[in-house]
């Protein structure tokens, strides 16, 4: 079976990811939050449908990427300096030019949603604008790509447990232990500091470093799949993740009875940061299986995908302003409207030379070779 072949399974990856997170943005309301304002009746469908596609979240966008790098790395050695250099340019150059177009795209909906002018007043400081550059909150997602390069900047860690892969294993639950015991301890006591979001972002980071982990354990097993029986072990797998399920079902319901985000809750927690690892590893299990080919023809606009989706979300939000339709009917809207919208602008910049590099495709800036982002998304 050829190498093409064998990173498919990767491919379905790439594209769960992208096409997950966008089904996520669609699925709460316009303020972000569960549809608190309609009867319990009328959340149950949408919330459903966001316990679906929570599975797939952006850490399995960086367990994808860190496995490409490490695979990378294991059959063409560089150091580390040449190493971050490129992917310093093939991620944060394109996070320079979306964060710069979200802060001001965004200003779109601020002005239909009435905050408009507080929305420009703060375009003009300069903190917001530092804010954009350390923290990625120009828009929700635009966080991913910082985050991303910033676990990369671990990755010589990360090898020992390509040889070691139990250590990723416990790295990653020991990394996401922390995460919950600093969350815990921060939040309730510093929600209203303006530090926050910066110590919010640091405890991330420095856990997120569990996912480079984790996918160089993956990453280790799958060199020496010749001496395993992978397959053994999806029915085994595909059952813990099925137990993942049920937690993430009762999160669901909580948020559900109360019409908030249940982020306490610690069933929850651990069922939606193992899934995208569990999914990785069910994917990989069946690495050897014959898939598709449209995954793999799909999956180079998944990061395309994922950046721009954001884009029309806020066009669907501005029509749906005034609208009497269910949360599920707006749900359905924002999804079908936003996915077949984004696709068309992606496939067109896709086409465009001078601008294919801002979706992960064609020659990034200075660079003499095209080269796709292939491990983002």
């Amino acid at each position: 079976m050829g190498d093409a072949n064998r990173m498919a399974w990767l491919d379905c990856l790439r594209l769960l990811a992208g096409l997950s997170m966008l089904v996520l943005h669609c699925t709460a309301d316009p303020q972000g939050g569960a549809w608190a304002d309609f009867p319990v009746a009328d959340r149950i469908a949408p919330l459903a449908l966001r316990t679906l596609a929570y599975a797939a979240r952006t850490e399995l966008f960086i367990i994808i990427s860190l496995f490409l790098l490490l695979l990378s790395l294991e059959n063409r050695p560089h150091g580390y300096r040449q190493t971050i250099a490129e992917q310093s340019r093939r991620l944060l150059i394109p996070f320079a030019f979306w964060s710069v177009f979200f802060g001001i795209f965004s200003l779109i909906k601020a002005y239909h949603f009435g905050y408009g002018p507080a929305k420009l007043a703060a375009l003009s400081e300069v903190h917001t604008w530092v804010g954009f550059a350390l923290l990625g909150n120009s828009k929700y997602h635009m966080h991913f790509l910082p985050t991303l390069f910033a676990v990369v900047l671990a990755y010589p860690l990360m090898k020992k447990a390509i040889a070691a892969p139990w250590l990723g294993f416990i790295a990653l639950v020991f990394c996401l232990v922390v995460r919950w015991q600093l969350d815990g301890f921060f939040y309730p006591r510093f929600w209203d500091e303006p530090g926050m979001r910066a110590i919010a972002r640091l405890i991330k980071i420095s856990t997120h470093v569990g996912y480079g982990m984790i996918a160089a354990a993956a990453l280790g097993i799958w060199l020496r799949r010749d001496a395993l029986d992978l397959p053994s072990w999806f029915l085994p797998m595909a059952y813990f993740a099925s137990l993942l399920l049920v937690l993430k079902a009762t999160g669901t319901w909580i948020t559900l009875e109360s019409g908030r985000w249940s982020h306490n809750y610690a069933p929850g927690f651990w069922a939606d940061f193992l899934m995208p690892a569990v999914l990785f590893f069910l994917a990989m299990l069946l690495g050897e299986r014959r898939w598709p080919p449209v995954f793999s023809h799909l999956a180079k606009y998944a990061f395309g995908i994922y950046l721009c989706h954001p884009i029309f979300l806020d066009f669907c939000e501005i029509l749906l302003m005034d609208s009497t339709l269910s949360p599920i009917g707006q749900v359905l809207f924002k999804i079908v409207l936003t996915l077949v919208a984004t696709s068309a602008l992606v496939a067109a910049l896709s086409r465009i030379p001078f601008l294919a590099w801002t979706i992960g495709l064609g020659r990034l800036p200075g660079l003499a070779k095209p080269v796709q982002t292939k491990g983002a998304a």
